[in-house]
């Protein structure tokens, strides 16, 4: 039978198939041939054994968190208790960027944030707007359940955004997602996620994820990251491989010096290729 991986814990693979749940475990082949099931996976399970017999092609996949096949990525950005973290927001889009995933800002905490700062954060929000990003409050739960149809969905963030929050009020008395108050001496929430989950919403489907604060790229090579940064490309360089840090004539780096590309996001770019202390201005 086909089905779809919805939950793990441990060595337990929920599979749901015809809306049915299997409790199932991977061949113990999986393990020499370095095969992974994640939550999203498509498999071929037996039913009467439990057992999942093969890994379906995935679209993309994700190992923080661990889930596949995912269509868009619903970026939970707070505005304070965390703060907000255009290097976090930037390494976010970058990975969703690089797995083809339709990355969605969904801002938090708005009415905690005085009101002049919360015009400097809206005109940075208005570039992200400007160069092709989704940008909606997360009280615009309408808007939200429309994106939300007919795809898969994660929702993902530092720790603390509001990300189960959030699914709760999507979806009220529905899941009950267990929510942790910030730290406000360390700025960062408790981990009230335990595990990775697959939910049926709105003729779609939807992730809920642990949190987390730290991405790496060590995967990812450098034109990948590059070519991640959507608005470069609207500034093509005389050179097909500039990279945009050292090149003389780099039209990129002109176009920083005179405003139309943001400066944090060709910093946060130096920086996510390792080339920020080299970098000569």
């Amino acid at each position: 039978m086909q089905g779809q991986i919805i939950k793990i814990i441990s060595d337990l693979h929920i599979v749901k198939s015809n809306n049915e749940t299997y409790p199932c475990k991977p061949r113990g082949i999986f393990r020499k041939e370095h095969i992974t099931p994640l939550v999203g996976d498509y498999v071929l399970f037996h039913k009467e054994k439990k057992i999942i017999e093969k890994v379906l092609p995935r679209r993309n996949e994700f190992q923080r968190p661990k889930v596949s096949n995912v269509d868009q990525a619903f970026i939970v950005t707070s505005l304070i208790h965390p703060d907000f973290s255009l290097n976090l927001l930037d390494k976010l889009l970058v990975l969703m960027e690089i797995h083809k995933v339709e990355p969605i800002i969904t801002i938090t905490k708005e009415d905690l944030v005085d009101k002049e700062e919360l015009i400097k954060i809206n005109e940075v929000l208005d570039y992200y707007k400007k160069i092709g990003y989704k940008v909606i409050s997360n009280k615009d739960l309408d808007s939200i359940k429309k994106l939300i149809s007919n795809k898969t969905s994660i929702f993902i963030g530092q720790t603390g955004a509001g990300k189960s929050t959030l699914l709760n009020k999507l979806n009220p008395g529905g899941w009950n997602l267990e929510t942790g108050e910030v730290s406000l001496a360390l700025g960062r929430g408790k981990h009230t996620t335990r595990v990775v989950e697959l939910f049926d919403f709105l003729e779609g489907k939807v992730v809920d994820t642990p949190g987390f604060s730290a991405l790496d790229f060590y995967k990812d090579s450098k034109e990948k990251i590059r070519d991640a940064f959507i608005e470069f490309k609207k500034y093509p360089c005389p050179f097909k491989d500039c990279s945009h840090t050292k090149e003389k004539e780099c039209f990129v780096k002109e176009q920083v010096l005179a405003n139309n590309i943001m400066k944090s996001r060709y910093e946060n770019y130096l920086n996510f290729i390792g080339e920020e202390e080299k970098y000569e201005s």
